[in-house]
């Protein structure tokens, strides 16, 4: 069933103390986050080594079989729902932003290539691979269990290293490189079309708020992405419609005019333009 409200997960739910950084056992993690079987939002990244499972996740619409190992990324408000089995192994590891750009200022988390909204979620761990992040994740569990002294220090540390070995998989070429000003550049837009795209749907807005040319802020999409600044725009536009006819009661009118289109008639022409499909078949098909 549909509902209007989508629950956000916060690291609250693992501890009441101020914390941004948790980790534990896969097995019969439904039986004490319930929460993650429906679908719901959550403020952290959530990071998934499975080493064998059965189920299903889903992330905004996007659905991965569990089998064998795997490592999956959920970021920041995303869409998820988790059905993974009782005895399910692996690890489940949360971070907020905030965690992790403590200490490397100089290496953000917007580099990573699973940062970019069309890469991939999940990779597949070989064998030689499992037995590598195995062994990160035992020393890991073991700094989060005995929190010793600059206990979140080590975990950073160990959780960079992660991080790294999951770009080279999802991208063979690496990012440990020199700052990347256009990069930076794309980065700083995609940030303004996710708090503005309500309002703001042409690229001469965004370029205006970044003093920048719209000629020039389309030639950065265009090199860094291999698409055009429209088209950013227009995709965050309809993974939000998307996730309103998926996951909410509300109708086509009502998610025109949250969406800042002037009338649900443009609303329509423009969703089938994008996805082939009006706006009530796609909630048919997706209900």
């Amino acid at each position: 069933m549909q509902t209007l409200n989508l629950p956000m997960c916060t690291m609250e739910m693992f501890s009441k103390e101020n914390i941004q950084f948790w980790m534990e056992d896969l097995s019969g993690i439904l039986e004490r986050y319930p929460r993650f079987e429906f679908p719901h939002k959550s403020d952290f990244f959530t990071l998934l080594v499975i080493e064998h499972a059965h189920g299903e996740i889903t992330i905004d619409n996007h659905k991965i079989r569990l089998d064998e190992s795997k490592a999956i990324i959920i970021k920041p408000r995303c869409i998820s729902s988790l059905d993974i089995s009782r005895t399910s192994n692996g690890k489940l590891i949360c971070f907020t932003e905030d965690f992790f750009s403590l200490r490397y200022n100089n290496n953000v988390l917007h580099q990573f290539s699973f940062q970019q909204r069309d890469s991939n979620v999940f990779i597949r761990l070989g064998e030689e691979q499992q037995i590598r992040w195995n062994a990160i994740i035992q020393f890991m569990e073991n700094e989060h269990i005995h929190q010793r002294n600059q206990c979140n220090t080590v975990l950073r540390s160990y959780l960079n290293i992660l991080l790294f070995e999951l770009d080279r998989m999802l991208n063979v070429n690496s990012i440990y490189s020199t700052k990347n000003i256009k990069r930076d550049k794309i980065f700083e837009f995609e940030q303004l079309i996710e708090k503005h795209f309500q309002a703001s749907k042409l690229p001469s807005d965004y370029a205006e708020m970044m003093h920048l040319s719209a000629n020039y802020l389309n030639k950065l999409c265009k090199e860094e992405t291999g698409q055009t600044a429209g088209t950013l725009i227009r995709k965050r536009i309809i993974i939000e419609a998307q996730r309103l006819l998926h996951y909410t009661n509300l109708s086509i009118n009502e998610i025109a005019d949250k969406l800042g289109f002037e009338n649900p008639s443009y609303f329509i022409t423009f969703f089938k333009k994008e996805t082939h499909f009006p706006p009530d078949q796609f909630r048919r098909l997706h209900s």
